[in-house]
Parts: structure tokens; C-alpha cells; sequence
């Protein structure tokens, strides 16, 4: 059966597919040196894409691993395609989306090369939190790259990124966050251990980047999927690199109607018909009359971050508000919940669908308590009027302004403009980091006791399993900026 990725890819030749993945099978096993394989590589084909080597590896039999983009050898597989790989940088427009990802990776690339000068000097702990201050923004070009690239190429069938790559991306982000936690608190012995490996690590996820992944999206994805990137892209920010400007697919720019009045005369003809109601319209709500206006404002105004999740596991919305804890962007609707998230939380976030599908369970609720800062997350099951499931409400509040408050306030005080928001919880936006600034950067750890979660209709006895689990967020990854490991507590209700 033909495989859907490739739909979207020019000259895709199977059997040459079955050769390149066979023979680097053989050097993989050490079964033969990579001199040996390029050798024979040479022999049978004579030249490969970026794009043939993404297919090889997504149609591959094997089954994915976690740490399979971690155990690819760069250098290795260079030397296996050695002057057979055709992988030159192309020309890119200012502003499109693939030529922001290069521009940021060879800021990244600059700033490491200023490490390897400073790590050879006298230590100077102010010279490397100032560089480790920049590369945190790094995390910024992995957060648009997984909720933004990863969910376009998944819609192609070509879904090894978001199965493999995201957990180097996450090696990577972690190892940053701990040599600049090394930093922080003076531990300069394991700071100048770790600075090799962060370095190796993070340079080797760049090439991949560059040498498979970008040139791979560049074939398959089209102009109009690219300049909607771009609307989405702005949402999380850039990292290192001036913000460029939007990218326009210029097709569509000169199909766009030279007389607007006739899509003017159209909408007013459907309307007239009950079809296509605009913005002002009054919609009968359960409990009241709201235009499609009010309800968008209602849901931007909320100071509850809030994201839906429908019965077959596709996210389907996310509140557009300035209370969100964690970035997301446009690319996560449409997307599979499973596919949000590195492979290692996805059994948390299946075991809850299932549980509220089933019925078992109804609601389930977790915090994150630390100095400064506290986050309340509550999922609960959405069901229709014959209790059919429906999906999954997540709402999710920073609560840390709340939380710090004492005694009691009866009386009408008026805040100053944005100072009610604490220290912590406030972001600080800066253009290049997009909208929301870079949001919450530290790794939390909390095993807290959750209250019980019970039934009305069972409440005999209660069995108490304990799930470890790093990531929940079912609309965007935390891991993305963040990574918070939470000890989920579901209480089964037994007869």
C-alpha cells in the first residue's frame, strides 16, 4: 500500500528507498564500516535527497523508539552519503517560515561557537549567564517547531518528527535548562563536565534540522500551508532573529477577487437564506442570546486558559487570551491530542480519554505549587444530554496572584494597570519572543496528594494508583518551554 507521505514528495523510487534503507541497516548493526556502505551505496545509486532519506527512515519497518533520532550519528550518516547527499541550503524569501528556522539555528551556532572560545578561558560566570540568557530562547524554536512544523508535516503522513525527534528536542531543551541551573547556583565543576555534551548534542539536532528536516518540509509542504505557518509562527515568536515579516503566498495574493463587492452581494444572498451568519448575528446559547462577537470576546476575556479536545481525540479549540499559561498557536487544531505530546506522557493523556469515555471517571485535577508560582489544571469530561462523551475540557490558570492573597477585601479598590499580576506569573513580551514572551522556563517536580475523584454512584471504596508522567497539556506541549513532572492520582471507585 502506498504510503501517504508519498503523495507529497516528487520522484519517490521504492526500489532505490529499499536500497538506501538496507545498507544503512548493515552499518547501524555494525555489520559493515560506513566506508563499506558508502562504497556500496555509491555502486547502486548516484545521488539522494533529504526528502529520500526522511521517507526511508518513515517507512521503515522497524518500530519507532524514543531515542532513535538521539542514536543517529550525524557524522556517520555523512559519511555514508558522502557526495551522494544533495543537501544545499536554498534561497528563501525574508519571512518564510523555513528560512526563519535557518536563521535561528545559525544564530544558535554563533553563540556556541563563542562558548567553545570562552570554555578554553578562565571561567568568568557573568560572560556565560549572559550567553546562556540568549540560548534559553532556543526553546522558543523548538516550541513553534513542534506545535507549528510538526503538526503541518503530520497531516502529510510524515509523522518520525513528532515520534522521535521530539524527545531530542526535549534531551536538548533539559540539558540547556540544567547547565544554566549549574550556573545559578554556582556548581561550576558539573557545568564545565556537561559543556562538551550540550554542545555535541545541541549542534547535532541542528544538522538534523538542516540537513533532513527543513529541506524535507520545504518539498513537501506548498506556498499557501507555508504563509499560514506564518500567522501561527507569530503566536509563539522568534528566537535570536529580528521578527520578520509575515509570509504572503503570492499565489493567493493575486487570486484574491479584484471586486469585493460581489463576495458583499453573495454573503448578503445567504444570509438572507440563513446561511453564513456574520458576526452579529444573535445565537440562541443555553442560557441566552450572544453573537458569534460576544462569545469569541467571552472566551478571550476569561482569565482561564481553556482548550477542547473532541470525542475522537482531534483538538479542536483553544481560547485566543492573554492569561495563557503556555504557548500554542493555530497549528494544533486539526491535530491528533496523542501527537501533542513526547512519546513518554502520551499513556497519561490516553489513560484519561479513556477513563472519562468509559465513564469511570469524570474530572481530574492537578497543581503545580512552587516558590512564586502556582498553576491550577483541571480536565473535565464533556458529555451531551443522553451522556454520550464528547471530548475534554482542559481549563488551566496561572493563580498565583490569587494564591499569595490573604484576609479578605470587601470593599472596591482599584488596582493599578498590570499590577495585580505577581512577579512571577507576569510576562515579560518581547517582539522577537512573540505574544506571550517565553512564558515559564523552569522544571517543576511536585508529588502532591490530589483530592479524591469519586462517583456519586460508587462511593464503597476507593483504589488509589499512582501514574508518573511528565507532560498533560492536551492543546500544545508543555515540554515545549517547559517541562513539569506531576504525579497524577487517579482514584478508581470500586464496588
Amino acid at each position: 500500500m502506498e504510503h501517504k507521505m508519498k503523495n507529497h514528495l516528487s520522484d519517490i523510487n521504492e526500489e532505490k528507498i529499499r536500497t538506501i534503507r538496507e545498507i544503512r541497516e548493515l552499518s547501524d548493526k555494525g555489520l559493515i564500516s560506513a566506508e563499506e556502505a558508502a562504497k556500496r551505496l555509491r555502486e547502486k545509486i548516484k545521488s539522494i535527497t533529504p526528502a529520500e532519506i526522511a521517507y526511508a527512515e518513515q517507512t521503515g519497518n522497524g518500530t519507532d523508539n524514543d531515542d532513535e533520532c538521539i542514536r543517529e550519528n550525524m557524522q556517520q550518516m555523512r559519511a555514508i552519503f558522502k557526495d551522494l547527499l544533495q543537501a544545499e541550503r536554498p534561497s528563501l524569501p525574508a519571512g518564510h517560515p523555513i528560512d526563519s528556522y535557518y536563521k535561528e539555528n545559525d544564530a544558535v551556532c554563533t553563540l556556541v561557537a563563542q562558548m567553545k572560545e570562552l570554555y578554553g578561558a578562565a571561567f568568568i560566570k557573568k560572560r556565560w549567564l549572559e550567553l546562556y540568557e540568549q540560548l534559553e530562547q532556543f526553546k522558543t524554536h523548538l516550541a513553534r517547531k513542534q506545535n507549528q512544523l510538526y503538526s503541518a508535516l503530520e497531516r502529510k503522513g510524515f509523522d518520525k518528527p513528532s515520534t522521535t525527534m521530539w524527545t531530542y528536542d526535549n534531551l536538548v531543551r533539559d540539558t540547556i535548562t540544567g547547565q544554566h541551573d549549574n550556573l545559578k547556583r554556582n556548581a561550576v565543576e558539573a557545568f564545565l563536565n556537561n559543556q562538551p555534551e550540550m554542545e555535541r548534542i545541541l549542534l547535532d539536532l541542528i544538522d538534523k534540522e538542516n540537513t533532513i528536516l527543513l529541506p524535507t518540509a520545504l518539498e513537501m509542504l506548498s506556498e499557501s500551508e507555508f504563509a499560514s505557518l506564518s500567522k501561527g509562527d507569530f503566536e509563539i515568536g522568534f528566537c535570536l532573529i529580528p521578527t520578520p515579516p509575515p509570509y504572503i503566498d503570492a499565489n493567493e495574493a493575486a487570486s484574491s477577487p479584484e471586486h469585493p463587492g460581489l463576495a458583499e452581494d453573495l454573503a448578503a444572498l445567504l444570509g438572507k437564506y440563513g446561511i453564513g451568519k456574520t458576526d452579529t448575528d444573535v445565537l440562541d446559547v443555553a442560557e441566552g442570546q450572544l453573537t458569534l462577537e460576544q462569545i469569541n470576546l467571552i472566551f478571550k476575556h476569561l482569565p482561564v486558559d481553556l482548550s477542547f479536545v473532541d470525542e475522537n481525540e482531534i483538538v479542536r479549540f483553544y481560547s485566543d487570551t492573554e492569561h495563557r499559561v503556555f504557548p500554542r498557536s493555530k497549528g494544533v487544531i486539526g491535530r491528533e491530542v496523542r501527537n501533542c505530546h513526547p512519546r513518554k506522557s502520551v499513556h497519561a493523556i490516553e489513560e484519561i480519554i479513556e477513563k472519562f469515555r468509559t465513564g469511570e471517571q469524570s474530572r481530574a485535577e492537578f497543581w503545580i505549587n512552587k516558590p512564586g508560582l502556582f498553576i491550577y489544571i483541571i480536565y473535565v469530561a464533556v458529555r451531551d444530554a443522553g451522556n454520550n462523551f464528547r471530548g475534554v475540557l482542559e481549563m488551566m490558570q496561572n493563580c498565583t496572584h490569587i494564591h499569595e492573597k490573604e484576609g479578605s477585601r470587601t470593599l472596591l479598590t482599584w488596582e493599578e494597570e498590570g499590577k495585580e499580576t505577581s512577579k512571577a506569573g507576569k510576562r515579560n513580551g518581547h517582539p522577537q519572543h512573540g505574544r506571550y514572551g517565553n512564558s515559564i522556563n523552569t522544571r517543576y517536580q511536585t508529588d502532591r496528594s490530589l483530592p479524591a475523584i469519586s462517583s456519586p454512584q460508587k462511593r464503597a471504596r476507593q483504589h488509589q494508583r499512582t501514574i508518573r508522567f511528565s507532560t498533560i497539556a492536551f492543546s500544545q506541549s508543555y515540554s515545549a518551554q517547559s517541562h513539569i513532572g506531576l504525579s497524577l492520582q487517579i482514584r478508581r471507585n470500586t464496588l
